[in-house]
């Protein structure tokens, strides 16, 4: 199984690094228009969903796929990757550089594999999570190759705690640490991953801003909490996920879910 693992690797590296050169290419230029559900959506969201649908289906033909643009029925095949073809529209319609491309590949319904990358950033978060899949295969996550793990840090005023735009109502109680909010889901728990923040909390992700970053974070060592009490994962074959939201908490280690969530445990009514 060692040569599919560096197949998935090779053909999320290569395929975002395509897809993501031409999102370059239109960064700021083009207009959004809302959806049903009030996101955000440009011409390019919809061309790069198409484009990295393809090269899934050309490398692994049994494979499914389920995309923001696309089918948001969960198929029943063993392997399926859940794309999010541009994680931060406002941000990349705005000229803000701060947005991504993210890929979740999933056995039999929950993450295994996950690779998040920023074009303007030039950085490709990438891990692996095979616990009680019962697969075999490499283990960690990494930013261009390179190891990382979270924070062992305890909380204080000059370390940092993500917020989502749903989630200021955080600030009405005094809070442990300086707040970022970054107008990403996937770069929000990335830089929890990274060691950069001590957690951050997501009031109403979509299935395809967390199934990656859902294996990288556990991968480098830290905690996801969905604050509904409601397991995420496996998914369920043949539902629709497009409007369901996964109100979520992720932290930098198990110690400090006590401390956090208490202060964000209201958001699990945000759908």
């Amino acid at each position: 199984m060692e040569n599919f693992w560096t197949e998935v690797l090779q053909l999320a590296e290569t395929t975002t690094k395509r897809v993501g050169s031409q999102l370059i290419a239109d960064f700021g230029k083009l207009q959004a228009t809302k959806k049903e559900d009030g996101s955000l959506v440009t011409k390019a969201d919809r061309w790069a969903d198409e484009e990295i649908t393809q090269a899934i289906t050309a490398t692994f033909k049994d494979h499914g796929v389920l995309g923001e643009e696309t089918s948001h029925i969960f198929p029943a095949n063993d392997w399926c990757w859940i794309i999010d073809p541009i994680d931060g529209t406002t941000n990349f319609t705005r000229g803000v550089p701060i947005w991504g491309i993210s890929l979740g590949l999933l056995y039999r319904g929950t993450p295994v594999f996950g690779y998040v990358y920023l074009p303007l950033l030039n950085h490709s978060y990438y891990g692996y999570w095979l616990e009680n899949s019962g697969l075999i295969g490499p283990v960690g996550a990494y930013l261009n190759g390179e190891p990382i793990h979270t924070s062992t840090d305890a909380p204080s005023k000059s370390h940092l705690f993500n917020l989502c735009a749903r989630s200021i109502d955080v600030l009405k109680q005094p809070f442990p640490c300086k707040i970022r909010m970054i107008g990403v889901a996937s770069y929000n728990i990335l830089l929890v991953a990274v060691g950069a923040a001590l957690g951050g909390v997501e009031a109403t992700p979509k299935i395809w801003d967390i199934a990656a970053v859902w294996v990288i974070l556990q991968a480098a060592g830290g905690a996801f909490i969905a604050l509904d009490k409601t397991e995420i994962f496996p998914l369920t074959v043949g539902q629709n996920y497009g409007k369901n939201s996964f109100p979520c908490l992720v932290v930098s280690r198990e110690e400090l879910v006590p401390v956090f969530k208490p202060l964000v445990e209201f958001l699990a009514n945000s759908n």
